[in-house]
């Protein structure tokens, strides 16, 4: 910026403290729209020359000028006067605290091994502003900094480099929120010169690090060779993990619950948990086999533990998470559980309950469900109150060497942080050297209070190294050669933080030794030095799971209500607030759902569901429905929600029938994020019913892992409840390959050991009576539904009120024409849609000798009722199943053995299906109504395939 243009610029603008909101007013109108001011001040605001001006913030700039035009005030009073080469200077002071802001964590000491060379970054020159050896005793305005007003350029570099090139890297300049940003500008800033840590909390961490150690030489030694996925390099996330439980007890969290994958489990267990290391012995030795031997169990690095500890006088429960090997994917069964936990003790801001992630670097960066998490963390229905997220960054991964190649390209990410991806939430990112544990400690406890304060996600990224190879029996050095000689001569983190202490004279090295002494001697007697637990005390919030531990699925259910209670319920759901208008459809839907309530119409889907939920509320339960299009539903059947059409308003019925909790959430477009968050919610709460519902059954396939890794077999590996429901559409009607399966062929494949309940309930009264059965029964295992879609307006697949005032859920239909039994030659098996299908094409064939028997439940499968169902028909031979799928896909294959055991020798087995298929559908409907007319024809007379033919 030229000198002509300050003098122009201090000539015409006297700078004084009352014109400070005017210039603040111009410059807020230049960053809104740089053509709507004046050219000079254009000029003058471009000549600033903000670093990244994306990331920068206009506040400090602001904060800046009122600063200079005090200053000039005072100037003039002094008869003195600000010369053009003076202000050219100053604005490049505080350019220059701006750039170290934005990009000092590039210049940041952040890896222990120093074997990475960050970007070049001249910005942060003071030459590049034009800034020399002979300013450096100037006294120049600091603007925004949080320091003393004036101070000399050298004492302001000081800081800047001290803050924010030191062991400590801090993005933050891309948050949106002024406030936020001058509060971490404050923390980091404000603190630079005083001790981080006192004499006694120095010792405390010495400990945790000798703790740390301790656990994992103890286990490498005496049991070797076998896979623990050691810390040893990332040590300091045990410090960190006892500063984190300090701090956040003080801001009043009783509850903590963490997720994390292998990498260092078996060291938080014991180290921050409080597990017995007696009870980890037995685990390594295989003394802790389950006395069910229908309980799989799990490997030690996988399980979960919860109980309670003291914090300083604090109480406070802690729970680890279960966790399979699919790293990211505990993330949002973490937050369902904390959303639900907060839900049950009333905490809306989260101030009770915190989640805490521990991430993999790579796993951070590279897998799906992070994003979907992250994306969760401030989403209606979702929030927790802000994350805390541990990134144990070991720089290399699983074995991708990280370095750039000669191709300027990395292998295991593209952005140059792992932590990039959380820039979307403009959550704060801390990148720290975790072989300083004070700047870690320090780092740690700024997280906390950030967290406490504004209720947002933090990230602090641990720089480590991994000092043995992924796991234990690995070879690191194949991968990483220049990497593991030097870890091979590199120190511990706690030997280089006991020599720290030593020369300052706090611990002494024999005191040093003598912790790791000590702490290896508790082992050595199964007793926990780091860590004593109180084991599980529990609260008024703690859930009493041995209520449900006792639940079965051939538990009777009286799901029927009164005639009275539907209606009363059903005039209490149509009521609107005043002046509320709902759309014409929506209108005429509610006065058909009148209509049936009155009993002068068949109730539909809708209706009957609605029941479901408004009886279940109206006795108490609380129900949770999630999914991209629930609250209308994707069909337009539901109307959970029904919206204002002359204002911005919604209403939800379901809501206001009390005494119970009805919430109904419209999610971001995510299936694995949101049914691992939902499982993790069923898992804390057994009172909830929790329904998720994919847009198309064949949705859920994105949520794969949560339904093999969690759902399916939670309870066999961790004896984990759970009475998640998952609402899939499914039904062939011609809408090609995505939008006709829901894949019942995958769900019936992982059933085993009574894990799971599948229905593929046909008509609404049974959709009506499966709901309040999964809630009212004490059994909590999974229940997944083939939910229909044609069928919500078919004019046959409907109900009576008396079918909601009386019965029960039925396994299985039979015949409901009156056929005689001694006629029938055939028996017709199949479940849902194409039940109709079947129906319809008999009486149009005039048909009298083929009985049609739906299978409500295909797991548990209701062998009893299906025998019984066949006995009806001495006279039939052959017994079909029939279904809408090909043959490989569907529930043929994992049902035809259960189909056969009740028949006699005089039976023969036969099924009608559509041709194997690698697509599950074709994308012509022409094609598909052929393949229907010749599978009805299959069916019924003839084309079925003979089993074992």
């Amino acid at each position: 910026m030229s000198g002509d243009l300050i003098r122009k610029f201090l000539a015409s603008t006297p700078m004084s403290g009352v014109s400070s909101g005017y210039v603040e007013a111009v410059y807020e109108e230049y960053l809104k729209n740089p053509d709507a001011v004046d050219e000079s001040w254009r000029n003058y605001f471009r000549g600033l020359g903000e670093a990244e001006q994306a990331e920068v913030a206009h506040r400090p700039i602001r904060s800046s000028f009122v600063k200079m035009a005090k200053e000039r005030a005072r100037r003039a009073r002094r008869g003195e006067a600000m010369n053009p080469e003076a202000a050219e200077k100053q604005a490049a002071v505080l350019r220059l605290i701006n750039y170290y802001r934005v990009r000092g964590h590039q210049a940041a000491n952040l890896d222990p091994l120093g074997l990475t060379k960050g970007p070049h970054v001249p910005d942060l020159e003071p030459a590049f502003h034009g800034l020399g050896e002979q300013d450096m005793d100037t006294v120049f305005n600091t603007g925004s900094l949080a320091a003393e007003d004036r101070m000399k350029l050298r004492d302001i570099l000081d800081l800047v480099r001290t803050v924010y090139t030191g062991s400590i890297g801090a993005e933050y300049m891309y948050i949106t929120e002024t406030s936020e940003k001058r509060w971490i500008q404050r923390r980091l800033e404000g603190q630079v010169y005083q001790p981080w840590l006192t004499e006694q909390e120095q010792r405390t961490v010495l400990m945790q690090l000798s703790a740390a150690e301790g656990i994992e030489r103890y286990l490498h030694t005496k049991y070797v060779g076998q896979k623990r996925f050691s810390l040893e390099g990332g040590d300091s996330l045990i410090p960190a993990l006892d500063e984190l439980l300090r701090r956040s007890t003080t801001h009043d969290v009783e509850e903590v619950i963490i997720g994390m994958a292998h990498r260092g489990r078996l060291n938080v267990l014991v180290n921050t948990l409080g597990k017995s290391p007696a009870d980890l012995f037995a685990e390594f030795e295989g003394k802790n086999i389950e006395d069910d031997p229908r309980a799989s169990g799990d490997v030690k690095y996988h399980m979960g533990f919860s109980t309670d500890v003291d914090v300083d006088g604090r109480r406070c429960h802690l729970v680890l998470a279960f966790n399979p090997s699919h790293l990211e994917i505990v993330n949002p069964v973490v937050q369902g559980s904390v959303r639900a936990r907060q839900v049950r003790r009333g905490d809306e801001a989260g101030k009770e309950v915190m989640p805490v992630l521990i991430h993999g670097d790579a796993a951070f960066a590279g897998q799906g469900v992070v994003m979907e998490t992250l994306q969760l963390s401030q989403a209606n229905g979702f929030s927790t109150g802000g994350t805390i997220h541990l990134i144990v960054n070991n720089q290399i991964g699983f074995t991708t060497p990280n370095p750039i190649e000669t191709s300027g390209r990395r292998d295991s990410r593209t952005s140059l942080y792992c932590t990039d991806i959380a820039k979307m939430l403009e959550a704060p990112v801390f990148h720290v050297n975790a072989d300083d544990p004070e700047a870690v400690v320090f780092i740690t406890r700024l997280a906390a209070d950030y967290r406490a304060e504004f209720k947002k996600d933090v990230i602090i990224d641990l720089v480590c190294y991994r000092r043995h190879g992924h796991n234990e029996a690995d070879e690191p050095a194949v991968t990483q050669p220049q990497m593991y000689q030097k870890i091979r001569k590199w120190p511990t983190t706690r030997a280089l933080f006991a020599e720290r202490l030593a020369e300052r004279d706090v611990v002494s090295a024999d005191d040093a030794a003598q912790m790791l002494d000590d702490y290896r001697e508790g082992l050595d007697r199964g007793e926990n030095i780091a860590r004593k637990t109180l084991g599980m005390v529990g609260n008024e919030h703690t859930v009493d799971w041995s209520v449900y531990q006792g639940g079965d699925h051939a538990e009777a259910c009286k799901s029927a209500i009164t005639l009275k209670k539907l209606r009363d319920l059903s005039e209490r759901l149509l009521q609107l607030p005043e002046g509320f208008t709902v759309h014409d459809r929506v209108n005429r839907i509610m006065k058909d759902r009148s209509r049936m309530a009155a009993g002068a119409a068949p109730l539909d889907w809708g209706f009957a569901e609605t029941m479901a939920y408004a009886s279940l509320i109206d006795d108490g339960h609380n129900v949770r429905l999630t999914g991209q299009d629930c609250g209308r539903g994707t069909f337009f059947h539901r109307h959970a929600r029904l919206h204002n059409q002359q204002e911005t308003l919604s209403y939800t019925p379901l809501a206001h029938v009390g005494p119970g909790q009805f919430e109904v959430l419209d999610t971001l477009l995510s299936e694995e994020g949101v049914l691992g968050f939902e499982y993790g919610y069923a898992t804390a709460d057994p009172t909830t019913m929790v329904v998720w519902e994919a847009q198309f059954g064949d949705f859920a396939n994105g949520a794969q892992v949560v339904m093999d890794q969690f759902i399916a077999s939670g309870y066999s590996k961790w004896g984990r409840l759970c009475g998640l429901t998952m609402f899939l559409p499914h039904g062939y009607e011609g809408q090609g390959p995505e939008h006709s399966s829901a894949r019942l062929e995958r769900y019936l494949q992982l059933c085993a050991e009574n894990n799971m309940q599948v229905c593929v309930p046909s008509t609404p009264a049974q959709m009506f009576h499966m709901i309040r059965r999964q809630q009212l029964r004490k059994l909590r295992s999974p229940l997944v539904v083939m939910t229909p879609k044609s069928l919500l307006r078919h004019p046959l697949s409907v109900s009576q009120l008396e079918d909601l005032t009386k019965g029960e859920f039925q396994h299985v239909i039979d015949e409901i024409d009156d056929l005689d039994p001694k006629k029938v030659k055939r028996v017709v098996v199949c479940s849902g849609k194409v039940f109709f299908d079947i129906y319809k094409a008999r009486q149009e064939a005039g048909i009298d000798d083929v009985a049609i028997v739906r299978l409500e439940q295909l797991y548990p499968f209701p062998t009893e009722a299906y025998g019984a169902a066949l006995k009806r028909y001495p006279n039939a031979r052959d017994i079909v199943w029939c279904q809408e799928e090909p043959e490989n896909q569907g529930a043929w294959y994992q049902i035809k053995h259960r189909l056969q055991i009740p028949l006699s020798k005089n039976h023969r087995m036969m099924y009608a299906t559509r041709p194997g298929a690698a697509s599950t559908a074709t994308g012509y409907n022409k094609v598909h109504v052929i393949q229907q007319n010749i599978l009805m024809q299959a069916a019924l007379k003839e084309g079925s395939v003979l089993v074992g033919a």
